[in-house]
């Protein structure tokens, strides 16, 4: 998942060839540096991204909000003319929870509408699709070179990105957006289009989208259906537009055909998707602080978190509908730190790290011009690290242990409320208005919240946050509080939960109805969330001078990596941008004397079933069609149903759901996971342990066609047999 700092991986983590070629994150119009073709792919770099034809690129989206369009949270593809696509079960999870009750609980049983008038709006949600990449470097950097202070360098890169992007925002309907790249060495411009009318149109039960549930993730074999469909609406001349009855389906300028051919060992296979971050150029001494003081801390509070959560969904079918997206969303990265951790010490990365370290300053400490310019890089990335070493621990403390009670964070939603309130110049109308957007924002905030279940995480964070942070480090509110508790915090909950208007949609409407800023003001979680946070700023402001001063390190830390070994084509950290990647089906070794097949079939899902573990439930429906064999031409030639296979193609949280293709640019799967062993690649890519589990797109149409009996769906597809 990593650019190429070639050299650092090379010296480093001593790749092969061949190895290093199937690594890398690559922007898509650089495609040309890689000689592709003899890899093994069948396609022009053109025929994958180009402007003024259409290429790959414009069938393959990014997951978003409508208020942040830029920030990707998931991948997709479109897989027919009628702008149809397909991402992950868990990237559609929180649309899928949001349109469930206990009446209707699509969690459990699934959703496929039948046809388009059944297919249900997800509101705030957004898709982007890539237009163009444009190279911005010459237009930014040239302006930034006698601008030696941090925070004006970075006032210079905004003014200056704001009237690039001005250049298409103000004269088309295109959004765009100026990246960094390397550090802040390069920059681009991508623009998009950002279609804002998305709904929900097929999901399998979490019996087989979550199959394997918390057990089975980030590790291989796997035997997860992890799949949603999804559908873009556009208005009648095909532009992006805000939810109308009267908007279409949208005609992409290219969907994907899928193929039934499945895979073999050593097919090439490449991915498109929008991965979020990796931090491949992460020194030895950053690797220190996530081990000794991040990753410590927030393993255990979302531990902890979870451990609450898990108790009261398993009381309550309402509650865990409601907490089904939150619990999710924990336990994947509580479990991506500790398989991390694992990770970046059983393959020694810290030393690795540091040996390129080494190498690196003796390079640049053999010129006088390399000296002068990068010299104190490293100097001065290890001294940032140590000046805040002792507020490291204490900031998770606050931002997964403090701040992960609910109704804590609460009054900060509706500051806007106060402030017009508390204005004597306010109209009837103002507070009107107010009123009205406390009620829609207090609406979906309720929906998705249960009293019994935030009291207990308070006392559980709040006994954790002032066990583990230096009592000089606490608010003063929760000094007293804490004094008072005497080591009991359910004291201070039943006084909290019963009183605040943030715990009871109830008391809540009640103070609608009649709203004053004081009610506000005195609330009990107005009063911690206002004590917390100013000490939380208070803790952090001195490290702003810090944090320039890491930033510039790193900045001059990876251009001397650049230029160390420029005869190599690199590629940048992850950033949320769209990204290809290539790579090979294949098996791996785990470990001594242990082999891993690069492929699982539905005999395995029938292996795991547990009808006591709501994680490897099986329903009846699918074991019907199992001991059939009703598997139509989604069979192999032996008459098997694929379900997962692997590749090594390098990825990082944010691919998920992006399509994996054949060399001829077929869809063949759908990327989803990464494996255990590998947890730490996205510091530093591990060639012979990195894995991409994938869903066999055999098995997401044989689920939508057999299981579901969506056979709709399956006929406006391009399916090649």
């Amino acid at each position: 998942m990593l650019r190429k700092i070639a050299l650092f991986l090379l010296v480093a983590l001593n790749l092969s060839f061949a190895a290093q070629a199937d690594e890398g994150m690559w922007l898509l119009n650089k495609l040309h540096q890689l000689n592709l073709n003899d890899k093994g792919l069948e396609l022009s770099p053109e025929e994958i991204y180009a402007i003024n034809q259409s290429s790959i690129k414009d069938g393959i989206v990014g997951l978003t909000m409508e208020s942040n369009p830029f920030r990707f949270f998931c991948s997709g593809e479109i897989i027919s003319s009628q702008g149809l696509f397909l991402t992950n079960h868990h990237c559609g999870y929180r649309q899928v929870q949001q349109h469930s009750s206990i009446e209707n609980d699509y969690l459990s049983n699934g959703f496929w509408a039948q046809n388009h008038g059944e297919e249900l709006y997800n509101k705030g949600m957004a898709v982007s699709i890539l237009s163009e990449i444009r190279d911005v470097t010459e237009r930014i950097v040239p302006e930034l070179e006698n601008i030696a202070d941090f925070k004006e360098r970075n006032e210079k890169i905004r003014e200056l990105s704001k009237v690039i992007e001005d250049e298409v925002n103000e004269t088309s309907h295109y959004k765009s957006i100026v990246k960094p790249m390397f550090e802040g060495n390069q920059f681009y411009l991508f623009i998009y289009e950002v279609f804002t009318d998305i709904r929900l149109v097929g999901a399998p039960p979490s019996s087989i989208g979550k199959f394997g549930g918390d057990t089975d993730n980030w590790m291989w074999p796997r035997h997860t259906g992890d799949f949603t469909l999804f559908r873009i609406y556009a208005a009648p001349d095909g532009k992006p537009a805000a939810y109308s009855p009267d908007n279409k389906p949208y005609q992409p300028k290219h969907h994907f055909p899928i193929s039934l051919q499945g895979v073999q060992k050593d097919d090439f296979a490449f991915v498109i998707g929008f991965p979020g971050s990796t931090d491949r150029y992460l020194t030895s001494f950053g690797i220190e602080e996530s081990l000794e003081h991040s990753y410590p801390v927030r393993i255990e509070a979302r531990g902890k978190k979870l451990d609450v959560m898990k108790k009261h969904m398993n009381a309550s079918d309402k509650v865990r509908i409601q907490y089904a997206s939150k619990y999710a969303g924990i336990s994947n990265y509580w479990k991506y730190f500790i398989g991390q951790t694992k990770g970046l010490k059983a393959l020694k990365v810290y030393d690795k790290k540091q040996a390129f370290e080494a190498e690196l300053s003796e390079w640049i400490l053999a010129n006088e011009q390399r000296t002068t310019k990068y010299g104190n890089a490293l100097k001065d990335i290890q001294e940032s690290f140590e000046a805040r070493r002792e507020i490291a621990k204490t900031q998770q403390y606050y931002g997964e242990g403090l701040f992960g009670i609910e109704a804590l964070l609460l009054p900060r939603r509706f500051n806007e409320l106060r402030k017009v309130l508390e204005n004597k110049e306010s109209s009837d109308e103002d507070i009107a208005k107010a009123v009205e957007n406390a009620k829609a924002t207090a609406d979906a905030f309720f929906k998705d919240y249960d009293s019994a279940t935030d009291y207990d995480l308070f006392v559980a964070m709040m006994t954790l946050f002032t066990e583990g942070v230096p009592v000089e480090q606490q608010p003063e509110l929760i000094l007293k509080l804490s004094k008072k508790a005497k080591g009991d915090f359910t004291r201070i909950a039943d006084k909290f939960y019963e009183k605040s208007i943030f715990t009871s949609p109830e008391r809540f409407q009640e103070f609608l109805a009649k709203p004053k800023a004081k009610t506000l003001a005195k609330d009990p979680f107005t009063e911690l969330w206002e004590a917390s946070y100013q000490k939380y700023i208070a803790l952090n402001t001195p490290l702003a001078p810090i944090n320039a001063k890491l930033a510039e390190g790193k900045r001059l830390f990876v251009a001397a990596s650049m230029e160390y070994q420029d005869e190599k084509a690199l590629y940048p950290d992850a950033n949320s941008t769209p990204r290809f990647t290539y790579g090979y089906v294949g098996d791996y070794k785990p470990a001594d004397a242990v082999h891993y097949n690069y492929y699982t079939t539905i005999d395995g899902i029938m292996e795991k079933e547990d009808p006591n573990n709501d994680e490897f439930i099986v329903d009846d429906h699918f074991k019907k069609l199992y001991r059939a064999k009703d598997f139509g031409m989604y069979a192999d030639k032996d008459g098997n149903l694929w379900v997962n296979f692997i590749t090594n193609n390098d990825i990082t949280g944010g691919n998920s759901g992006s399509g994996v293709f054949n060399a001829r640019g077929e869809l063949i799967g759908t990327a989803f996971d990464g494996n255990w062993e590998s947890m730490s690649g996205d510091i530093a890519f591990e060639p012979e342990l990195q894995k991409c589990i994938n869903v066999d797109i055999r098995y997401t149409l044989w689920v939508i066609d057999k299981y579901a009996g969506a056979k709709h769906l399956i006929n406006e597809m391009t399916i090649i047999r």
